[in-house]
């Protein structure tokens, strides 16, 4: 019988991947070593310094971390244009939990995607929040 002397296959630490021209413009993107289904903090609590949740894949069936924006406390349209700027900065297929307290953002969010071809995802009722899936 032989035994592996080699290191194991999963890092034991983050892994970071060069940020390349589809990726965001702002360096490296780097994501959490192991299965994207092990939580790594409570659901609604940020455990990095983007806010970004690292927990199970919940309402929007992301594989990966899902990036919350929290807009608590905006008004109109000021979820709506946080939402346009930093969606553009996340890879396509990312996930975006908009946090938004405002009835507005109701009606506003998913009108929003519709008009710029997004995916909404959809809506969080504990946050309240809003989910949408970078398309394009």
């Amino acid at each position: 019988m032989t035994t592996p002397t080699g290191p194991p296959d999963t890092p034991a630490g983050p892994v970071t991947t060069p940020a390349g021209p589809a990726d965001t413009p702002t360096g490296p993107v780097t994501t959490p070593a192991g299965p994207a289904d092990t939580p790594t903090g409570p659901a609604d609590t940020p455990t990095g310094p983007a806010d970004t949740l690292t927990g199970p894949a919940g309402i929007s069936g992301a594989a990966g971390p899902v990036e919350v924006l929290d807009c608590r406390g905006q008004r109109c349209p000021l979820p709506v244009i946080a939402l346009a700027r930093r969606l553009h900065e996340l890879p396509i297929g990312a996930v975006l939990r908009v946090l938004a307290d405002d009835p507005a953002a109701a009606v506003d969010i998913p009108a929003w995607c519709r008009m710029r071809g997004q995916e909404f995802v959809a809506a969080v009722p504990d946050g309240p929040g809003y989910e949408v899936r970078r398309t394009h």
